[in-house]
């Protein structure tokens, strides 16, 4: 189910011009809405195509505020349970609230990188770009061999 935010809980991450699930959406779906014209909420952030989110709970667990929540399918949160996240700066508390309500928490390291740590090509060598059309250079290196028509499927 996608997510949806409390706008009485969303302060815009106190005006900057990228609040946090601007930031971490992977499909650049959270927008804020600076003058109100959108939703009539002045410096509240929004999700501004419910019915194209991943689900992958990204904004819910950065926002600061503890604004944005997921409507929950009915068989992970039946009838009047939640399911809310909570970041800290080294883990992330998840609490769960039972329909009967019996509460349950769980707590999880955070284990991604800072931004920008990481170096994709350390140990790896310069690329030859000088062999780039020589023939069997993407296949040979990795054991993989040369493919073969006669093995292809006719239909």
């Amino acid at each position: 189910m996608p997510t949806f935010v409390r706008t009485e809980k969303c302060d815009g991450c106190k005006g900057q011009d990228r609040t946090a699930c601007m930031y971490i959406c992977p499909h650049n779906l959270m927008k804020l809405d600076k003058d109100g014209s959108e939703t009539g909420h002045a410096m509240k952030a929004f999700n501004q195509e419910p019915e194209q989110c991943w689900e992958c709970y990204s904004c819910v667990k950065i926002c600061p505020q503890g604004a944005i929540e997921a409507r929950h399918y009915a068989d992970i949160v039946p009838l009047g349970g939640s399911v809310q996240p909570m970041r800290g700066s080294d883990s992330i508390m998840w609490t769960i609230k039972f329909r009967n309500g019996t509460m349950k928490r769980f707590k999880f390291p955070i284990r991604t990188t800072p931004e920008g740590s990481i170096d994709p090509y350390d140990g790896k060598p310069e690329a030859d770009l000088a062999k780039i059309s020589d023939n069997g250079f993407f296949h040979t290196a990795n054991g993989f061999r040369a493919g073969d028509s006669s093995e292809l499927i006719k239909a």
